[in-house]
């Protein structure tokens, strides 16, 4: 859906009482009960970690793999073995002047290819899974080094788009290595172009494209400013709008900010933010939340297609809905 205006939502009240759902979910909007069982519980898979990121599902060998940040390690999970190392280290052996030196965000890409937004290296990069070997996609923009990318999404055409904050580097902003006078939100086309689209966020995170893949959605980790854009890729030249302000969602001290997200088959965003998972029509009500406990920072779909898993905090947890992900709509 193309995104024509800003729906901006205030902090609701739940409709439903404690007697009609578990207190594991928020209901805002009656929608929601189409996409959730709000009798369930989730199912914890896995834990110990410093901050569990990046989850991407590999269809073909039913595997998730995620990242634990500063741990600067990669996990494989699967129904038959858990949770197993997967990359040592994930980002870079060199730590110093990084605060995260690991890897962050992945993504399977059409041909099984595994993207890795590495902050230690400052890249985004391809992986060959069967050799583990690893490619520089981007790692500058006009000669000068990448903060740290953060979070990428790729669409049907092969244009790369990642996020670029300073969460890597030790001193965020203030960090003497850091080269860009700003933090970016970028696409990277097929034959290796990189384009800044904004470059007006304080800390842009999480990355996902809508169900038509003319507008691209980017959250904002800031809790001055905790927000959820969309920016219409139809439009050239267009500027990011705002979609949902999680900003009354903190007041009652949930933990979490925006962070990484995932878009279903209908268009519905789930987005990681205050208290958990929220759940966004596409054009931008809240229709009610999965409340996780623990800061949540990204999550995807796996499984049949069905399975939402989300990366929450130090565990790795699994949730049934009633949807499917994009990439089992074909």
């Amino acid at each position: 859906m193309l995104i024509t205006a800003s729906f901006l939502v205030g902090c609701a009240t739940p409709i439903t009482s404690s007697d009609q759902a578990n207190e594991i979910f928020d209901i805002y909007d009656d929608a929601f009960l189409k996409l959730l069982d709000v009798s369930q519980d989730f199912d914890v898979l896995g834990g110990g970690f410093g901050w569990s990121e990046g989850p991407a599902w590999d269809r073909n060998l039913n595997k998730l793999y995620f990242t634990d940040v500063p741990g600067n390690v990669a996990y494989q999970w699967s129904e038959s073995t858990g949770v197993e190392e997967f990359l040592n280290p994930s980002g870079s052996s060199v730590t110093e002047g990084f605060r995260e030196p690991g890897a962050n965000g992945l993504l399977f890409t059409h041909n099984r290819n595994l993207l890795i937004c590495n902050h230690g290296e400052r890249a985004v990069q391809r992986m060959d899974l069967a050799t583990k070997e690893r490619e520089n996609l981007a790692q500058t923009y006009q000669g000068k080094k990448f903060n740290s990318p953060n979070d990428v999404i790729v669409d049907d055409s092969e244009n790369i788009y990642f996020t670029d904050p300073p969460y890597g580097l030790e001193g965020l902003d203030q960090s003497p290595l850091k080269q860009l006078d700003f933090n970016g939100v970028f696409r990277l086309n097929k034959t290796g172009g990189v384009e800044p689209l904004i470059k007006d966020m304080t800390f842009p995170n999480g990355v996902a494209l809508s169900a038509d893949q003319r507008t691209l959605y980017i959250t904002q980790s800031d809790p001055e400013a905790p927000h959820l854009y969309a920016l219409d890729l139809a439009r050239p030249g267009s500027k990011k709008s705002l979609l949902v302000d999680f900003s009354s969602y903190m007041k009652d001290g949930s933990p979490g900010l925006p962070d990484g997200m995932v878009v279903d088959q209908m268009g519905n965003i789930f987005v990681t933010g205050p208290g958990g998972v929220f759940v966004i029509s596409p054009r931008g009500k809240v229709l009610g939340r999965i409340n996780t406990g623990k800061g949540s920072a990204n999550c995807t779909f796996g499984g049949d297609g069905s399975i939402l898993f989300i990366t929450n905090h130090d565990r790795l947890i699994k949730l049934k809905t009633k949807t499917r992900g994009l990439a089992w709509k074909s």
